[in-house]
């Protein structure tokens, strides 16, 4: 099994269909049709990529046109 995010190997088996990547430090389900991936807050919890509370946004400074660009993970 590789890590959907980085492509990497070292993958740790966390729970039933639960795992972690030890080069890039997320945990990721695999449901039959789906893969979905968490970061780990500093609390501990799971908080889903897909998660309102990671989609923070960002000015880009100098960028004329105000274009907004999501922050990177």
């Amino acid at each position: 099994m590789n890590c959907p995010v980085c492509d990497g190997r070292a993958i740790g088996k966390v729970g039933v269909e639960q795992f972690y990547c030890w080069d890039c430090c997320v945990e990721f389900t695999t449901q039959t049709d789906k893969v979905v991936i968490y970061d780990l807050a500093e609390d501990g919890t799971l908080v889903a990529w897909d998660d309102p509370a990671l989609q923070d946004v960002t000015l880009q400074a100098g960028d004329e046109d105000n274009e907004v660009i999501p922050a990177i993970r």
